[in-house]
């Protein structure tokens, strides 16, 4: 299989195990709707490529570090889109899950994600558990505080937000992740593609800002003028739209360079600089080309 069927064979078996028989019916279809269709899978395929990179000695660990990544990242949009925080109706092109199913069956379906993920790695590295407290831990870091993703929602509620840890928590901690884990499962160091992480993170979070700034959906499929309207930080509003594409410009060439030595170098570099194209407002692509 190539890598997007992988992700969506492991999304699959990681849902089939959350709505099994017993299920509340209405959680079971919210919680389908909040990981399918997806968006871009950019985590749990940019997790798999470093396996790849790596020699991905154990594909089964692979794939469940990826799908374990995909649904914490899914759990975050779903608590985000809440009214306690963006109070946004729409996600990847459809109503987002409380607008669909209401505000308690939204806040149970994040937690239910939440918990699927780890239950994932457990399960599917049960052969290899050598693998399972690394990976568990190494995600457990990107999701979490101080430095993960709940840190960075928290810096939202701060009344001085420091824009560059807020961006480093909320976007790029799971990027770190992603890399960290494909490299664990692989027999990898995942320090040799942290810089990675860190850059194609803020080079994403540039991304959607301007996407927010200048009035298109983006990849996310999520309402404009988000940013503005609940006073959260914004680089694009920060810097103008010629500084954030300047400073996108030097984050994907960044991720680039930091490919570390490995098969398939230039392949690599290629897909970062192609997802970062693919994920920048249609109006400034020439720009930033």
């Amino acid at each position: 299989m190539d890598l997007p069927e992988r992700i969506e064979a492991g999304m699959q078996l990681s849902l089939r195990f959350a709505t099994a028989n017993g299920c509340p019916p209405l959680f079971a279809k919210a919680i389908r709707h909040a990981v399918f269709p997806g968006g871009a899978r950019i985590r749990p395929k940019l997790c798999l490529a470093v396996a790849t990179a790596c020699g991905d000695s154990d594909p089964q660990a692979a794939d469940a570090a990826a799908t374990a990544i995909e649904l914490l990242h899914c759990a975050s949009l779903v608590h985000d889109d809440m009214p306690c925080f963006d109070n946004a109706a729409t996600r990847r092109g459809q109503a987002s899950v409380h607008a669909e199913f209401g505000e308690e069956i939204a806040l149970l379906v994040g937690d239910g994600l939440i918990v699927a993920a780890f239950e994932t790695v457990a399960r599917e590295t049960m052969h290899a558990p050598r693998l399972t407290a690394p990976l568990i831990a190494t995600i457990a870091k990107a999701v979490g505080s101080p430095y993960g993703l709940v840190a960075g929602q928290a810096w939202e509620s701060e009344a001085d937000i420091n824009i560059d840890q807020y961006h480093r928590a909320k976007t790029a901690s799971l990027f770190a992740g992603a890399v960290s884990t494909g490299a664990l499962a692989s027999g990898g160091s995942p320090q040799d593609w942290l810089p990675l992480a860190d850059a194609l993170g803020s080079a994403y979070q540039v991304a959607d800002d301007l996407y927010d700034v200048i009035g298109e959906g983006g990849s996310m499929g999520k309402p404009v003028g988000q940013d503005a309207r609940n006073a959260k930080p914004n680089i694009a509003i920060r810097l103008g739209i010629e500084g954030a594409l300047k400073h996108l410009r030097t984050m994907v060439d960044s991720a680039a360079d930091s490919v570390p030595e490995c098969p398939g170098r230039d392949a690599f570099r290629a897909m970062i600089r192609n997802e970062a194209t693919r994920l920048m407002p249609k109006k400034l692509a020439a720009s930033a080309a």
